[in-house]
């Protein structure tokens, strides 16, 4: 889906990325224990900690204050070149609490949308860690991920993610000489979006063709973006849900790989390396409106555990990936996962699969991007060679959130099916708008367990009842 991640706002501490390493501010990664489990039970993994994306980072000149990116522009007297930029300009420490509302206690994590102190800060990203200088690898197949979430605070137009990319496990520090900076603070980010606002790719800066955000005042686009194969497990606030696959026929069967022009899905957005809209399974675009939501089946008021399993078809960590299955626990209650509701025009899915994704694309007249990168198996192969699970906060200056949570695009028939994604306003989630009327906005992840199918989650079934089709709605073309 679109990402578009706010970046912090500093007169000292400018949001940017650099590959040197500075030392005015130790950096001290929060800790986050999680769990890895069998049928046999969870063994705490107390070791697990969080770094801060660098690209809300303080960059400046090596040994002095000097800022290298102030705003949405570069400092043209420093950063000349991408590798002179790189050579010159020093990425440092981050106060995780004070400066980013980043916060842990025991095995939860919160993330503020704003947090004022001596400057403002908006929106964050963070990276699970396995050491001091590696990112926690993780290969999803034949395995289930479980989180619980709190999303009660989290409005329209506003996003608490959690999923996974395939990163180098060292942040590209061994990969590229430039990069003296590596997973310890955050480098080496990629997406299916293949995103040119990251201010430093492989080791250089992206000062090249750097154009500041017409609206944005912290971001730009440089010449260059950075690709890698997306598991969206969660993306959501408390209006709606959705998780999506996004394949990448990047080199490394969807490894982090630097993108320029067409590659980076620019201009034609179908065009590139990766697939930007992935197949989603949300809910409410389903045609099922009464079941994720306040007060509703999976009730966003209260905290929720999420539960993904990744079904291969030799039930083997080596095999191809065919179906993509959720599950929620709340209260006790296993709660399975929604029913595709367009009769006569969707089969009732609840779950991730070929099938499913063909015939979505063709009952809502999406483009089969998926499909053409090379659908679930291709994304199989992808979490086989090891993902970074991403834990974020956002608002979306390219399209308001609107593709998650209200009538997108906004000029269609919201009675089509595939059309209406919530029941936000086609006028909600300005992000300057968010900043004002929800500085308090936050997400909680918490209790993160990884394992064998079956072994991270535990409540007595339910059975949903059967849902009427959504009001209006065509069920037949």
């Amino acid at each position: 889906m679109l990402r578009s991640p706010l970046l912090v706002s500093l007169s000292l501490a400018a949001a940017s990325l650099a590959q040197q390493v500075g030392d005015y501010a130790t950096e001290a990664h929060p800790r986050l224990p999680w769990q890895e489990c069998t049928s046999g039970g969870c063994t705490t993994k107390s070791s697990g900690s969080v770094t801060l994306d660098a690209n809300w980072r303080w960059v400046h000149v090596t040994g002095n204050y000097t800022n290298c990116y102030t705003g949405n522009a570069w400092n043209s007297t420093v950063c000349t070149s991408n590798s002179q930029c790189a050579s010159r300009c020093a990425l440092d420490g981050a106060n995780y609490q004070e400066t980013y509302g980043i916060t842990t206690s025991g095995d939860a994590l919160t993330l503020k949308f704003v947090t004022q102190g001596q400057n403002k800060n908006v929106g964050s990203r963070v990276y699970l860690m396995n050491s001091e200088s590696k990112y926690q690898m993780f290969n999803l197949l034949n395995k289930e991920f479980t989180f619980d979430v709190d999303v009660s605070k989290l409005p329209c137009g506003l996003n608490g993610a959690l999923y996974f990319v395939q990163m180098d496990e060292d942040g590209g520090l061994s990969k590229y000489p430039g990069n003296k900076a590596g997973a310890k603070y955050g480098t080496g980010y990629c997406d299916s979006q293949c995103p040119r606002d990251i201010k430093y790719i492989n080791g250089e800066a992206n000062v090249d063709g750097w154009t500041a955000h017409p609206s944005d005042v912290n971001a730009g686009a440089g010449r260059y973006g950075t690709c890698c194969g997306e598991m969206d497990i969660w993306e959501a606030n408390s209006i709606s849900t959705a998780y999506t696959p996004h394949p990448c026929k990047t080199e490394n069967d969807g490894g982090q790989q630097r993108c320029t022009g067409q590659e980076c899905n620019t201009p034609d957005r179908y065009g590139g390396l990766c697939d930007p809209d992935g197949c989603d399974f949300n809910p409410f675009r389903q045609g099922d409106r009464t079941y994720y939501g306040n007060g509703r089946t999976v009730d966003t008021t209260k905290k929720m555990t999420v539960v993904t399993q990744f079904i291969t078809n030799n039930n083997s960590t080596t095999g191809t990936l065919v179906e993509i299955r959720r599950l929620y626990v709340q209260d006790g209650k296993v709660i399975p996962n929604s029913k595709t509701n367009f009769p006569g025009l969707l089969d009732p899915t609840d779950s991730i699969t070929e099938k499913f994704c063909n015939d979505q694309k063709r009952a809502f007249g999406d483009h089969p991007s998926f499909q053409i990168q090379g659908g679930l198996s291709h994304m199989g192969r992808s979490l086989s060679k090891g993902h970074v699970l991403v834990l974020s906060i956002w608002a979306d200056y390219a399209a308001n959130m609107l593709w998650l949570d209200s009538t997108y695009p906004v000029d269609a028939d919201p009675i089509k099916p595939g059309i209406a994604r919530g029941t936000c306003p086609s006028n909600s989630g300005n992000p300057r708008t968010l900043e004002i009327d929800h500085p308090d906005a936050q997400v909680i992840f918490s209790n993160i367990k990884f394992g064998d199918i079956g072994s991270t989650y535990s409540g007595t079934p339910i059975t949903l009842p059967q849902v009427p089709l959504p009001p209006g709605a065509r069920g037949a073309v």
